[in-house]
């Protein structure tokens, strides 16, 4: 019996020994575990303090202050905005501003990037090389034009005593520079024609000249890239020629023809090659009149914003977007357009592009532009006005909301010509609405009554109301809400 007892007694410390062993290891494991996952918490709330100072310390140049000049001449300018770059470069659309004053040229040359001009002021006669022909088209506010790269072209201010003014973006992507784009001047010598780079001797054989008329073709004009056409200002032959009429050119250019055909016999020559010219051209001027004819090489019309229809529009503003479905000339350029009118103290809904990354010029108006980045903080939250230029990256939640003391009204370019569908974070047709359930619930923490409370406030899409604009709600939901909030 005490045998019994004795061995009992050893069999239960034995087992508790052993319990008292793997007792200790698992606590062992435990606190091994704990202190792991501090020190991974601990390197992560690091690692977000790092990143949020390094995403407030760069700067970023949302907000494009800073701007050059391309092209200045008493006549007129054209400047680029710009920026340093940083964390976030700018994608390779550059936003231009082009300005000419009354009766003015910007002279023939051609870009090795696409060009889409928006009339924003005044009027201009546009003439390009189109299918090898020269097309000419009067575009008034509100016109979009594409012009495409290596494509020859000129500008005219048409408008009576009206200054020209053109907010333009150049599609540097392929560009001979990256990231900027170069203009290729066919006539004058400040800068210089491209025409001047050749040697003398292959130029008189190529335009079949004598060195002196060479000489007076390539440095009569000496003004710059825009220049004043009236006879005050420039009493060029090819400027008085410019402002003729497409009738009046051909028979100016037929008589110049016909007073030099009493010349030698190699004169006779260059005269019936003109001729030949100006023949073929006579002879189809009643199919092909420039830039209006009809057929297989009509060039494209113009697309006006302010005629077309809003893709949106509600009591507290409107927007359109033209993209390639809309204005088929924008297929090749990969760029699209939009405009954008809110009333005093409406707003954009907070919304991403998930296509494109955004430029926008304030066309009139004041407001501010909020945009957020993806760590949750603030990237930008900045006053705009007439004639500030902002973009935002792809991706970036952001907002534009208009002054309380006016309507604001701005205008961009988008860097896909697809349609770009946004995904908005709020409002009647926000994204949270679509998603709403128990998984979004839970991800807020909170109850599925609750959530649609809160995304079901907001009745209107797209362009929202300020607090102070918004209707009142029902009278019967507005106890629900505050029982919602109090909870």
């Amino acid at each position: 019996m005490g045998r019994s007892r004795l061995t009992l007694l050893v069999l239960v410390l034995v087992l508790s020994y052993g319990a008292l062993r793997i007792t200790g290891v698992d606590e062992d494991e435990d606190e091994d575990w704990g202190r792991e996952r501090e020190r991974e918490e601990s390197r992560e709330r690091r690692r977000r303090r790092e990143e949020e100072r390094e995403w407030q310390g760069e700067e970023p140049p949302f907000l494009l202050k800073e701007s050059k000049h391309v092209v200045k001449t008493d006549a007129g300018e054209m400047r680029v905005v710009w920026s340093f770059g940083g964390r976030f470069v700018e994608g390779p659309l550059r936003v231009g501003f082009i300005t000419m004053e009354p009766k003015t040229l910007f002279i023939p040359q051609y870009l090795d990037s696409d060009l889409i001009i928006f009339i924003r002021r005044g009027e201009a006669k546009l003439g390009f090389i189109y299918k090898d022909e020269l097309a000419e088209r009067r575009l008034k506010i509100g016109d979009l034009y594409r012009i495409p790269a290596g494509s020859a072209f000129y500008l005219v201010n048409t408008g009576e005593g009206q200054r020209l003014q053109i907010i333009c973006s150049f599609d540097t992507s392929e560009s001979s520079r990256i990231g900027a784009f170069q203009s290729f001047f066919i006539g004058g010598t400040s800068p210089q024609s491209v025409l001047s780079g050749f040697d003398d001797e292959i130029l008189e054989n190529a335009f079949n000249v004598t060195h002196v008329e060479l000489q007076e073709f390539l440095s009569s004009q000496q003004e710059g890239p825009i220049v004043y056409i009236p006879d005050s200002r420039s009493p060029r032959t090819w400027a008085k020629f410019l402002q003729l009429k497409e009738e009046d050119k051909l028979k100016h250019l037929k008589r110049m023809v016909d007073s030099n055909q009493q010349g030698e016999e190699e004169e006779k020559k260059t005269t019936w090659s003109w001729r030949k010219l100006l023949d073929s051209v006579f002879a189809n001027r009643d199919k092909k009149r420039t830039g209006d004819y009809k057929g297989k090489g009509k060039s494209p019309d113009s697309y006006n914003l302010y005629d077309a229809k809003p893709d949106y529009k509600n009591n507290y503003g409107w927007s359109i977007a033209v993209d390639a479905s809309s204005y088929y000339p924008l297929r090749k350029s990969g760029v699209g357009v939009y405009l954008v009118n809110l009333t005093a103290g409406s707003m954009m809904a907070p919304h991403v592009n998930p296509r494109a990354t955004e430029y926008g010029v304030v066309l009139s108006g004041a407001g501010s532009v909020q945009i957020v980045f993806p760590n949750g903080t603030s990237a930008m939250n900045a006053e705009v006005r007439e004639g500030d230029v902002f973009w935002i990256p792809r991706y970036f939640p952001f907002c534009q909301i208009a002054s309380r003391t006016g309507p604001m009204e701005f205008f961009g370019f988008t860097t896909s010509a697809r349609r770009n569908r946004p995904q908005f974070l709020a409002g009647a047709s926000s994204v949270l609405r679509a998603m709403r359930g128990p998984e979004l619930a839970a991800a807020f923490g909170l109850s599925e009554e609750r959530l649609r409370n809160l995304t079901e406030a907001q009745r209107e899409a797209v362009i929202l109301p300020s607090a102070s604009a918004a209707p009142p709600l029902k009278e019967e939901k507005l106890p629900e809400l505050i029982r919602s909030f109090g909870e």
